[in-house]
């Protein structure tokens, strides 16, 4: 047995044809789903006009991903697609690259009515607002224990135990906290 696999597929679709994109690419999700390994699918569009539709669908196996790519439920999805989208490119991944692609599925009508996200700005403040004396407490917890360290080495374990604490606990926390900043309320 392989690992898991990401298939990412590059389509050409007329932007006038959205509406038949989202229904179809519904359909295929949905389809996808029933197999055995399934682990999910998504999509992304690098702007609302664009006529290049970025498609992910993920599966346990290769012999999971084999069995939906040879079935007669994935064909008839295709051909049902005939006229107006076209395959561009298409990728299979396995390994350390395939490990930060979205592992859920992802509903495309909830896609399209979603907030946009908070502006880099914001972004911006919210991490330094927990960087900084974050790194402000290590260095000096460092200044102890490793000030004799070789400084690549020392700089090597501060992020060590600040890039999961950003992670896991900093980050989720202060975007909890500011989410009426980062996110608000928006009036129709």
């Amino acid at each position: 047995m392989s690992g898991p696999v990401t298939v990412s597929i590059t389509r050409q679709v007329d932007p006038s044809q959205e509406d038949q994109m989202l229904a179809w690419l519904r359909a295929g999700f949905e389809l996808a789903e029933r197999f055995d390994g399934y682990l999910g699918s998504g999509w992304v569009r690098p702007s609302p006009g664009s006529s290049e539709w970025h498609m992910l669908y993920r599966f346990a196996s290769q012999e999971s991903l084999q069995a939906w790519e040879l079935s007669p439920q994935r064909r008839w999805w295709l051909d049902s697609a005939q006229g107006f989208v076209a395959e561009s490119a298409r990728e299979h991944r396995t390994g350390i690259e395939g490990w930060f692609d979205e592992p859920s599925s992802v509903d495309v009508q909830d896609l399209r009515t979603s907030a946009p996200p908070p502006p880099r700005w914001k972004q911006m403040c919210a991490i330094f607002i927990v960087f900084y004396p974050l790194s402000l407490a290590a260095n000096f917890i460092a200044k102890d224990f490793a000030a004799d360290w070789w400084l690549p080495v020392r700089v090597l374990a501060i992020v060590g135990v600040m890039t999961p604490l950003m992670t896991y606990l900093a980050l989720p926390w202060i975007t909890r906290l500011l989410h009426g900043w980062l996110n608000p309320a928006r009036t129709p």
